[in-house]
């Protein structure tokens, strides 16, 4: 973990804390995690506002707690955070607003809503300007409500039309780690098609099975053991790439991360040792984290080692897509809907179930023919049953 999104503050300027309470709640690797006060005291200053991006290390908040040395306020001579340099695009501060007692956020807060920072009234402690001051200057420099009123809208502006989202918490990070994996890895994806109906039947067979066992069956189970006979037999599949060192790094283990969708974005929960559980175990253990995951109770540990990622589309519907790699990986396979559709079998027509296979690999360690040949392996072991019973009890 190298950085961390300020999600939100559970206590403010001024208020009392006591240790261990929840103090904040950040966003990193798509997993929320709440961060407890390590002391008991009182807030003095927070650093970081809501939405923006610290540093491991990074001071976000002062506390004092009472203890020798303690002060009520930072004392006069201690250092502050200073801002960082803007971007080309942002004038330099001048030597004025720079003399102004604010954080770097406050100070980009007032470079974000266009005001001038010198002119506010700073209420914190010692003077220094709060986000709340640079809101009032805001609302001071707004023209009147007559003055607004006098001036109609421009035709085809955007006023109750368009609605502005912060793009924030795991959202933001899906955005970042896409982007990424698409201008980082040279990404191919290869189709086929395989015959679901052997398949379909072993699920409804063994479903009373699971019942017992309360776990909910679904395909995916299936598919994760399928995987397991091809990424052993194809290894580049189941691989990172180590460009620093210029080596690829072959996994002989297999935690295989279930691309879940939730109402705050894609999150990729990892089932590990897939290999060594049965069909029954693996049903329980994906159910748990899809569930967890829905709900915001995933670990850093529940996210992260995966070798390789499947996404499961089926439910939703659609033919194919191509999904995007779960970098650092080197492959993901995405599953689609199951459909009755004619199929060509001894030179007559049957209706089957069908669906397709679409696998992105990185041609950079992956060439098109060892991954059709990886694909056709899945395919294989989906088809056969018997070998199937051997990988999935």
């Amino acid at each position: 973990m190298a950085e961390g999104e300020i999600l939100k503050w559970m206590a403010k300027e001024g208020d009392q804390i006591r240790e261990d309470q929840p103090l904040v709640e950040i966003t990193t690797d798509k997993v929320n995690v709440q961060i407890p006060a390590p002391r008991s005291g009182k807030v003095l200053q927070i650093l970081a506002r809501e939405g923006d991006v610290a540093k491991v290390g990074q001071t976000i908040m002062v506390i004092d707690d009472g203890g020798s040395g303690g002060t009520s306020s930072p004392p006069p001579q201690a250092p502050r955070p200073v801002p960082a340099t803007p971007p080309p695009s942002q004038p330099q501060a001048s030597n004025a607003a720079q003399a102004v007692l604010a954080t770097p956020a406050t100070r980009r807060l007032a470079r974000e809503l266009g005001v001038d920072i010198t002119l506010a009234k700073g209420t914190g402690p010692q003077g220094r300007v709060t986000d709340d001051d640079v809101k009032v200057l805001v609302q001071a420099s707004r023209p009147s409500q007559a003055t607004a009123q006098a001036t109609p809208p421009a035709a085809g502006g955007a006023g109750e039309k368009e609605e502005v989202v912060p793009l924030r918490g795991i959202r933001r990070k899906i955005s970042e780690r896409m982007l990424k994996s698409l201008q980082t890895t040279a990404q191919v994806t290869h189709v086929d098609e395989a015959d679901m109906t052997e398949l379909v039947l072993l699920r409804e067979a063994l479903k009373g099975s699971a019942e017992k066992r309360k776990v909910h069956l679904t395909y995916m189970p299936f598919i994760i053991k399928a995987l397991i006979p091809a990424l052993k037999d194809f290894p580049y599949v189941n691989a990172s790439l180590d460009e620093q060192g210029g080596n690829i790094i072959l996994k002989k283990y297999y935690n295989i991360g279930i691309a879940t969708d939730t109402e705050q974005g894609l999150v990729v929960p990892v089932v590990r040792d897939a290999d060594k559980k049965d069909i029954f175990e693996l049903a329980g253990e994906i159910e748990a984290l899809a569930d967890k995951a829905r709900h915001g109770q995933l670990s850093l540990d529940e996210v992260r080692g995966s070798t390789f990622t499947i996404t499961n589309v089926g439910a939703i519907g659609g033919l194919f897509a191509t999904p995007i790699i779960n970098i650092p990986e080197v492959a993901i396979l995405g599953l689609h809907k199951i459909a009755k559709r004619p199929v060509v079998r001894d030179g007559r027509i049957e209706v089957r179930d069908t669906t397709y296979l679409s696998l992105t690999f990185d041609h950079r360690i992956v060439d098109g023919a060892y991954a059709a040949r990886f694909t056709a392996k899945v395919v294989e072991t989906i088809q056969d049953t018997k070998k199937l019973l051997s990988e999935v009890l």
